[in-house]
């Protein structure tokens, strides 16, 4: 396996590979990775010559600064899982080596960003599509790979891609859980061991306002249901539960065809904000 921390080594070696006709897969990650990254790995590796994987934990898409100091960086036991599964390169550049300058260049996403984790967080689809347009333009695959557990991260990055002409195939896989409904997240080794007990319930509550949702109940009954339900865990503080469209994911009144609709929420366990969602 190669890491890179340098953007022309990189381009320098991948160059070579599209000189063979290799075709490129490229799996862009934080770090701190888990099952559901490397699942990402292994469908780049069915798909394509050569798999990509990044590790940058990007501050432009945070808008905590605590968040972002407090957020695991673990480059060693990543690239320990990497090799393991087969990925042939690892590009792990510095802030510095990625923004050399503050970039100026503003992202509007419309709609897409001003719900959910972008009323939450204000700046921070900027910042996704600041650093993963970086990417793209540095790795150039052939293919990208996203998790659906970040849906609206993947319903932003499917729009600029599109805008933007990215000659590229994007790929998404479902959401990796734990055996107990927990959806895989690096944030997850950030709750200690009563809060990744609780944790589950996120699950639950989504799955039970799904049945509910199938069965005939109205929209605004199944989210004040649920809205009760993280009320009554102490250790939990909702951010937001919605039931959207997935096509734009905007809030729906009533549920639409099969797998047309989302179940979407955010929720502080602790300190450690936890995202999942459900598509049904």
């Amino acid at each position: 396996m190669e890491v890179f921390t340098s953007i022309p080594n990189l381009r320098k070696y991948l160059a070579q590979q599209v000189h063979q006709q290799q075709k490129i897969g490229f799996v862009p990650t934080m770090g701190a990775l888990h099952k559901g990254h490397i699942s990402l790995i292994k469908a780049s590796k069915a798909d394509n010559d050569v798999t990509v994987c990044s590790i940058f934990v990007n501050p432009t898409q945070f808008n905590n600064p605590e968040d972002l100091l407090k957020y695991p960086r673990t480059l060693e036991a990543d690239c320990a899982m990497l090799e393991a599964a087969g990925c042939d390169v690892v590009f792990a550049p510095s802030a510095d080596e990625m923004y050399p300058d503050q970039p100026l260049l503003k992202f509007d996403f419309g709609a897409l960003e001003t719900v959910m984790e972008g009323a939450s967080r204000p700046g921070h689809f900027n910042g996704v599509g600041i650093v993963v347009s970086k990417l793209f333009h540095i790795v150039k695959p052939n293919r990208a790979y996203f998790g659906q557990k970040d849906l609206q991260q993947v319903a932003v990055v499917s729009r600029m891609v599109a805008d933007l002409s990215f000659d590229l195939e994007l790929v998404i896989a479902p959401t990796v859980r734990e055996a107990d409904g927990l959806a895989m997240s690096s944030r997850n080794r950030r709750l200690n061991e009563e809060e990744r007990h609780i944790a589950p319930h996120i699950f639950r509550i989504m799955e039970s306002a799904k049945n509910e949702l199938l069965q005939g109940a109205s929209v605004d009954k199944v989210i004040k249901e649920a809205k009760n339900e993280f009320a009554a865990v102490a250790a939990f503080k909702l951010d937001y539960f919605e039931i959207v469209n997935l096509s734009d994911l905007q809030s729906i009144d009533m549920i639409g065809a099969e797998g047309s609709n989302a179940i979407c929420v955010a929720v502080f366990l602790g300190p450690v904000r936890l995202i999942d969602n459900l598509v049904f």
